[in-house]
């Protein structure tokens, strides 16, 4: 139901911007996660936003270099990625929150309080 773009291979220091587009779904009225997950790794939160962007929430490591934000008219997150690090490396994913106005992100992004998944898009930080 929500499908991810924008991953690619940049170098150190380089920038790339994902989208999470859910075209077929509501996503306005959900707040929205994006998830990476390295290869050896369990699922982590990256950052997330609620339905009206008021709030958002960001992972220690990537705070100052990445930026959610979204458009409820094209019903698309974005996910702005900054001087990145190889440790960057991962499948980005996005997801909804399992309710509608619910914002899951008051405390740690945890995969367990999303439940509507993309399918993921390779983001590769290497020289």
């Amino acid at each position: 139901q929500l499908v991810e773009s924008g991953g690619g291979l940049v170098r150190p220091g380089g920038s790339l911007r994902l989208s999470c587009a859910g075209s077929e779904f509501t996503l306005e009225q959900y707040a929205v996660g994006w998830f990476r997950q390295a290869p050896g790794k369990e699922r982590e939160g990256v950052s997330c936003i609620s339905n009206g962007s008021a709030r958002t929430r960001y992972r220690d490591s990537v705070k100052g270099r990445f930026t959610i934000s979204r458009d409820n008219v094209k019903r698309t997150v974005y996910l702005e990625m900054h001087n990145l690090k190889p440790e960057d490396t991962a499948i980005y994913y996005c997801a909804a929150a399992r309710y509608p106005s619910a914002y899951p992100c008051t405390g740690q992004v945890h995969p367990k309080d999303f439940g509507s998944w993309g399918q993921g898009t390779q983001v590769t930080v290497s020289s």
